[in-house]
C-alpha cells in the first residue's frame, strides 16, 4: 500500500520520481502532504465564513423587520458562529496531532 503514496519507486534498477517536490522544503511523507493540504485548507474556510458573517449581515439590516428574513439572517449568523468554533476547533485539532506526532511543529 505504501509504494502507492511514494514519490519515489524503483523497478528493476528503475526509478521513476513523483510530481511533488521533495527534498527539506518539500513533501516527503504523508505528514508532509497533509500539513500542505491544512494550510490551504483552513485560510479558505476563513475566506467563506467571512463571506457568510457578510451575507448573513446584509440580510439582517435590509430585512426591513419581515419576521421571516430576520429569522432567516440569524440562522445565517448562526451558522457562521457555528462554523467558526469548528474552524478553531480543526485548527487546534490538527496542532494537537502534528505535535504528537512530530509533523515538524504542524500548520503555521
Amino acid at each position: 500500500m505504501s509504494n502507492y503514496l511514494a514519490q519515489k519507486i524503483c523497478i528493476g534498477g528503475q526509478c521513476i520520481d513523483g510530481p511533488l517536490p521533495t527534498g527539506p522544503k518539500g513533501i516527503n511523507t504523508i505528514g508532509d502532504l497533509v500539513n500542505r493540504v491544512v494550510q490551504f485548507l483552513i485560510p479558505l474556510a476563513a475566506v467563506i465564513l467571512l463571506l457568510v458573517f457578510i451575507w448573513g449581515g446584509y440580510d439582517f439590516m435590509m430585512s426591513q423587520g419581515n419576521p421571516e428574513r430576520v429569522k432567516s439572517a440569524q440562522a445565517k449568523l448562526t451558522t457562521g458562529v457555528i462554523g467558526l468554533v469548528l474552524l478553531l476547533l480543526s485548527f487546534a485539532v490538527v496542532r494537537l496531532i502534528s505535535s504528537i506526532f512530530g509533523l515538524g511543529g504542524g500548520i503555521i
